[in-house]
């Protein structure tokens, strides 16, 4: 069996030898608070400097959202100066987007666990909050650029290493090379196989008829065109190759560059301005358990 010198490097030499820089956390609620820490200090930097913030936010992970309410209303720290970008939402069979009160809308999730519970006088002006729009596509990336690009972007990764739902492109019928890839736009997908077993398994119960069968995206353009980025990778043991990746680049690529359109988080890694924090469990060896 082929396993890849970077797959098992120990945990606690990966910061150290990781070409990306990378943070490692105790457990997952250090994570979360180092995730949402993040966010609330990018926006009280941009408030104490009296200029707008520009971010693309994730739904996944999850955890950070309420404690970052929970630090803005502690602060008093609020988000009139701030535009906020959402990568992504699930969409049905037609490619409309699920409503808010869908169980897995992101939309509803992000107002739920974040802009519901911040304190009226703190919300995000309703006009500066967006998700993109499935029947008007490039409307998000307009607005991006209406307001000078983003200054941060976070995010997570899928399991094969997709960024927002920018799954990789694999058919029989065509090819894109990485920089196609990278010059995507906002669009409709269908979700991976991979992505329904692993989405439906950990927020559907196992319900696979319950996840949305496509879902809109972000394209890797306007997320790559972000001043910073940071990663979080969270996920444990399902985690932890696409984890190692991300960081040395896809075993499988054509070139020294790492970069892989199957595994689209290594297009990030030319960034200028890429850091990615995992929590310990997540960083183990990606090692079968046996070998282990």
């Amino acid at each position: 069996m082929h396993l890849p010198e970077c797959f098992r490097i120990p945990a606690d030499e990966l910061t150290a030898r990781s070409p990306v820089p990378l943070t490692i956390t105790p457990d997952l609620p250090s994570l979360h608070e180092h995730f949402a820490r993040s966010v609330f200090d990018a926006i009280a930097e941009a408030d104490a400097q009296n200029r707008s913030l520009r971010l693309i936010l994730p739904v996944g992970p999850v955890g950070y959202l309420p404690l970052l309410a929970e630090k803005c209303n502690r602060a008093q720290l609020g988000w009139t100066h701030v535009h906020a970008f959402f990568m992504d939402e699930y969409c049905d069979w037609q490619g409309r987007a699920v409503p808010p009160e869908h169980p897995l809308s992101f939309y509803g999730y992000a107002k739920r666990m974040l802009f519901d519970r911040l304190e009226p006088p703190l919300r995000i002006p309703p006009e500066q909050l967006h998700f993109p729009d499935p029947l008007h596509i490039d409307r998000i990336s307009e607005a991006i650029a209406a307001v000078g690009g983003v200054d941060v972007c976070y995010g997570g990764s899928g399991v094969h290493g997709h960024i927002a739902f920018n799954e990789p492109p694999i058919s029989r019928w065509f090819r894109l090379t990485p920089a196609e890839f990278k010059a995507s736009k906002t669009r409709l997908v269908a979700l991976a196989p991979e992505t329904v077993v692993m989405n439906a398994t950990r927020a559907a119960s196992g319900n696979f008829a319950l996840l949305p069968p496509m879902a809109v995206t972000l394209g890797m353009a306007d997320i790559l065109a972000a001043r910073r980025i940071r990663l979080y990778a969270q996920g444990g043991v399902w985690q932890r190759a696409v984890l190692r990746v991300a960081l040395f680049g896809s075993p499988y690529a054509t070139d020294a560059s790492g970069e892989d359109v199957d595994y689209p988080v290594t297009l990030l890694r030319s960034h200028p301005d890429l850091a990615i924090v995992a929590d310990v469990e997540t960083a183990q060896p990606a090692v079968p358990a046996m070998a282990a």
